[in-house]
């Protein structure tokens, strides 16, 4: 090879647009969640090899390049540890492909509703535990009490707009019922994500200069950060769940 790969830093180049939607194309790249155990760990243990240079002869960038795809689409970058596969990134786009397609289609069933309410909660909360930071203070407690809430939060919304509605010859008569799995999903979203980062709020993040050293833990950068993830959540299920009611309709 002609230089050495830095492990640590990803393969494009995250200073553009470009390069961070690349980087964000691979690591959600759902072909990923087919690869079987042993290729997952000889990805692991070609680039433990590569670290120590003591790679293979004769192996390329290229295969350097897809371990480090695999590596990072199913081990936690803290700990080490191997991902459940429906927590993995990779999981995203099929996973809430089903979940979505479902709810819109059985918008007006209430026992549905509560049902993919759950379902979509639960996906949430696995993906959130399985890609949490490892070195947070948040308990198990505190999970699940995130999960209960925003579990609880969504069926409520969605099972009392369907009632609304039903109730309302003109607005049943529209579209609008179409748009209650988007509501109550918004709804969710509004109360697991600052449950989910409570510690965060309460201690702080830690904030780093441009180069990379340490300055302390920000409570202000914690709230902005909660502050920008609750819409962009909000807005991330915008084109399926808010642009398919007005192609179906």
């Amino acid at each position: 090879m002609a230089g050495r790969i830095d492990l640590d830093k990803p393969r494009y180049d995250q200073s553009t647009y470009w390069g961070r939607a690349q980087h964000y194309f691979e690591v959600t790249d759902p072909r990923t969640i087919l690869a079987s155990n042993a290729e997952l760990d000889a990805a692991k243990n070609l680039l433990d090899l590569y670290r120590e240079k003591k790679e293979p002869a004769g192996t390329t960038e290229e295969q350097v390049w897809h371990a480090k795809k695999l590596y990072d689409s199913a081990f936690h970058p803290q700990t080490g540890e191997k991902n459940f596969f429906a927590g993995r990134m990779s999981c995203q786009v099929p996973g809430n492909m089903l979940i979505t397609g479902a709810m819109m289609v059985w918008y007006r069933s209430n026992p549905a509703q509560i049902l993919l309410q759950w379902a979509n909660q639960s996906f949430n909360a696995i993906v959130n535990y399985t890609n949490r930071n490892a070195s947070s203070n948040i308990t198990n407690e505190m999970l699940a009490q995130a999960y209960f809430l925003a579990t609880g939060s969504s069926c409520v919304v969605a099972v009392g707009l369907n009632k609304m509605i039903a109730r309302s010859p003109t607005l049943s008569k529209g579209i609008i019922g179409r748009f209650v799995p988007l509501i109550a999903v918004a709804s969710a979203n509004c109360v697991n994500i600052p449950l989910m980062r409570q510690v965060e709020l309460k201690e702080g993040i830690m904030v780093a200069d441009k180069d990379g050293n340490e300055l302390g833990k920000s409570k202000n950068a914690a709230v902005a950060a909660v502050s920008q993830v609750i819409p962009s959540r909000v807005l991330m299920a915008v084109p399926s769940m808010g642009l398919t009611p007005v192609v179906m309709a």
